[in-house]
C-alpha cells in the first residue's frame, strides 16, 4: 500500500522544549508493509516516509503503536495519524481522498495486528526521485503517440491541455481531477459532453473548440458550473442552439460561438451580467433576443451572419382576446416576482415562465404576445465592436415583444413621429 502526498511529521515533545513545528509538509511516498525487525529477528509492520532529501525513507512500526487518527477533513485529502512511540503526528495531505481511505483502512487493520496476508503489503525500498517531485499542476498533451493509456493523469493538475489526439469522448480520467481549473480539449472529434464535467467543482476555464459537438448539455448549464465557469469556448463546432437554461451560467466572462450552425443566442442572455467579451461569427443569426440591450460588454464579434433587414411594420402576432387565464396567470406571476419551482407547478410551465419576454411597457408577455424587430447600433451594449458586414455597419436587428394590440400601437406611433422628423 503506497499513498503519494505532502507529510509532515510533528513532534509533540517540540512545545515542552519551547519550538515550534515547520507548519510545512514535503512530498512524499507513504508505504505499509513489511520489515525484519534486527533485534528480534521478527518481521513487523511498519510505515515508511520516503521525500526527496531522504529517499531511503524512515520507519514507524504500527502494530499497537496508533494512539488516534484524525480524520475530519480526509473528504480533503487530509488527515493525520498519532503514534505513541515516538511521540510524533505523521500529518497527511494534498492526497487523493479515496487513495487516502484506503491507506488509512490498511493502517487501521495494521495497527490491530490483522493477518498480514488480508493486508495490502507493499515492499519497503528507496523510491525513486521523480516519485516524490512536487505535483504537477499543468500538464498539455498536443499529439495521440504522447496520451497516457497506461498511466493516470497527476491528480494535481489545475490546467490540463490535450488537443490534436482524435478523442472523440472526453476521458473520465480526467473529471477525478478535482483540482482543474482550466481544461483545454480543442481541436478534436468530441461529440458530446459528459454531465459530470459540473462536478469539477473549481473548473473557470472550458475550452473545445474545434470539436464536432451538436449540442451543450442543459445538465451542464444547473451543475456548479454555474458558481465557477469563466470562460467557454464552443467556436467551431456543429451547434444550431444552446439550451434555455444556458444563461444559468451567470459568471460567464468569455464566451466563443464563432462558426457554429446557431440560428439564435439564448433568450435570457441578458442574465449573463458579468459577460465582456462575446464572439459569435459565422453562425445563421438572422436576429438578436429582446435581452440583447441588457448586456455590457467590452468586444463584441457578430460578423458573418445573415441579420435581416428589420421593419417594425413586420410582425408577428400571437393573441387571443380574451387572454387565455393560464396566461394571466402566468404574467402575474412574473410581474409580481412569486416564487415558483417544479415542486409547485408543472416543469413545462416553469420553462415557458424562465422565457418569459417583457414589454416596452415594462410588463410581462410569456405565450401570447407581437413581436417584430428593430436596429440597433451594438455599440449601446459594446464599447468595441467588429464590424458586422463589409459594408462597414454596427446595427444588428433585435426582437421585441409587445404585450397587447395597445402597445404595439403606441410603438408604431413613435416609429411614424420620429419618421416625420
Amino acid at each position: 500500500m503506497k499513498l503519494q502526498c505532502d507529510v509532515e511529521v510533528v513532534n509533540r515533545m517540540l512545545p515542552s522544549f519551547g519550538m515550534k513545528s515547520r507548519g510545512k509538509g514535503v512530498r512524499a511516498v507513504v508505504s505499509i508493509g513489511k520489515h525484519l525487525d534486527k533485534s528480534s529477528q521478527r518481521s513487523n509492520i511498519y510505515m515508511m516516509i520516503c521525500t526527496a532529501k531522504d529517499r531511503t525513507g524512515s520507519k514507524y512500526k504500527l502494530r499497537n503503536n496508533i494512539e488516534k487518527f484524525f480524520t475530519w477533513f480526509v473528504e480533503e485529502g487530509k488527515a493525520t495519524v498519532r503514534l505513541k512511540e515516538p511521540a510524533v503526528d505523521v500529518c497527511l495531505s494534498k492526497a487523493d481522498a479515496n487513495s487516502l481511505k484506503n491507506f488509512l483502512s490498511a493502517a487501521r487493520l495494521a495497527d490491530r495486528g490483522s493477518d498480514a496476508s488480508s493486508l495490502p503489503l507493499s515492499t519497503l525500498t528507496p523510491v525513486r526521485a521523480r516519485d516524490v517531485e512536487q505535483p504537477k499542476k499543468k500538464l498539455a498533451v498536443m499529439s495521440k503517440k504522447d496520451y497516457p493509456l497506461t498511466s493516470n493523469f497527476p491528480y494535481s493538475l489545475e490546467q490540463l491541455q490535450v488537443s490534436y489526439c482524435k478523442l472523440s469522448r472526453v476521458d473520465m480520467r480526467m473529471l477525478s481531477l478535482k483540482a482543474l481549473c482550466r481544461l483545454d480539449l480543442s481541436n478534436n472529434h468530441i461529440k458530446k459532453l459528459p454531465a459530470t464535467i459540473g462536478d469539477l467543482g473549481c473548473l473557470s476555464e472550458l475550452i473545445l473548440h474545434n470539436n464536432h459537438l451538436e449540442a451543450f448539455s442543459e445538465a451542464l448549464c444547473l451543475s456548479t458550473l454555474q458558481q465557477t465557469l469563466q470562460v467557454l469556448d464552443l467556436s467551431q463546432n456543429r451547434l444550431q442552439s444552446l439550451p434555455a437554461r444556458f444563461c444559468q451560467l451567470r459568471e460567464l466572462m468569455n464566451l466563443k460561438l464563432d462558426d457554429n450552425k446557431l440560428a439564435g443566442l439564448p433568450l435570457q442572455i441578458g442574465r449573463l451580467s458579468k459577460l465582456r467579451f462575446l464572439s459569435a461569427a459565422h453562425n445563421q443569426l438572422t436576429v438578436l433576443p429582446a435581452d440583447f440591450f441588457k448586456l455590457s460588454l467590452e468586444n463584441l464579434d457578430l460578423f458573418g451572419n445573415p441579420f435581416i433587414q428589420p421593419n417594425p411594420l413586420d410582425h408577428t402576432m400571437q393573441l387571443a382576446f380574451p387572454l387565455p387565464l393560464q396566461e394571466i396567470a402566468s404574467r402575474a406571476v412574473a410581474d409580481l416576482r412569486i416564487p415558483y419551482g417544479p415542486h409547485l407547478i408543472p416543469a413545462h410551465l416553469c420553462g415557458e415562465l424562465e422565457a418569459a419576454k417583457t414589454c416596452e411597457c415594462g410588463r410581462v408577455c410569456v405565450s401570447f404576445h407581437i413581436k417584430t424587430a428593430v436596429s440597433m447600433n451594438l455599440h449601446q451594449v459594446s464599447h468595441t465592436v467588429v464590424l458586422v458586414d463589409d459594408m462597414g455597419g454596427t446595427d444588428a436587428p433585435v426582437q421585441q415583444h409587445f404585450c397587447s394590440l395597445s402597445c404595439y400601437s403606441e410603438f408604431l406611433d413613435g416609429c411614424l413621429q420620429r419618421g416625420l422628423r
